[in-house]
């Protein structure tokens, strides 16, 4: 049920762009976000479950993430008239991203008291922890880079779209690679994830066209 509503996420951010930028979307990506609707409810149909609680979290995540990348859009834009360069590149976006993140962070961290538990746990003082976690970081700065670059170069649309589109290729490979027994449901839900990759790049090879 987490995989349907985040793909309602893609419907918030083709209508927030619609209001905001003015940017009309072919019937075809329309299309994409309908079907991958459905590739979500197929997958997630042997899940149902209902607590109102966790629905309202996960509502109110999939508006924040929307309500995130098209401020991303928003901010690039402006960023535009009031730079002397025109352009905010990526490594600036990135960075000012992940400065503002920082302070709500160190709030977190005294909130939950965190700051005692990392003053006594052995992790420390295992070299292994540090290299991973150093990897870790990034490989975080590099996903913040990609996203941010893709962003620049297509919409907030497409940007979420493609996110979703991701899962698809990973499903199969799981499939493949780790055994996992599947079920009518969930190739039903692969084959309309995958339906909705070819209608959306027929789209955008039909726009640039």
């Amino acid at each position: 049920m987490v995989t349907v509503l985040k793909n309602v996420t893609n419907v918030i951010t083709a209508v927030g762009e619609m209001y905001l930028f003015s940017k009309h979307h072919e019937s075809r990506v329309w299309t994409a976000l309908f079907l991958m609707i459905i590739s979500a409810i197929s997958g997630g149909v042997t899940d149902l479950t209902f607590h109102a609680v966790g629905y309202a979290w996960q509502i109110a995540n999939c508006f924040l993430t929307a309500s995130y990348s098209l401020t991303l859009r928003r901010v690039m834009d402006t960023a535009k008239q009031y730079t002397k360069s025109g352009n905010l590149n990526e490594f600036s976006m990135v960075m000012l991203n992940n400065t503002l993140s920082l302070p709500l962070g160190i709030l977190l961290i005294f909130i939950f008291n965190e700051v005692d538990y990392l003053l006594k746990t052995p992790l420390l003082r295992v070299p292994t922890f540090w290299l991973v976690m150093t990897l870790s970081g990034f490989l975080g700065l590099a996903i913040s880079f990609t996203s941010m670059w893709f962003l620049h170069q297509t919409g907030a649309t497409t940007y979420s779209l493609v996110g979703s589109l991701n899962k698809i290729p990973l499903s199969v490979a799981g499939i493949l690679i780790f055994k996992v027994p599947t079920s009518l449901e969930n190739s039903a839900s692969i084959f309309f994830g995958l339906l909705a990759g070819v209608f959306f790049a027929r789209a955008k090879m039909q726009e640039r066209s």
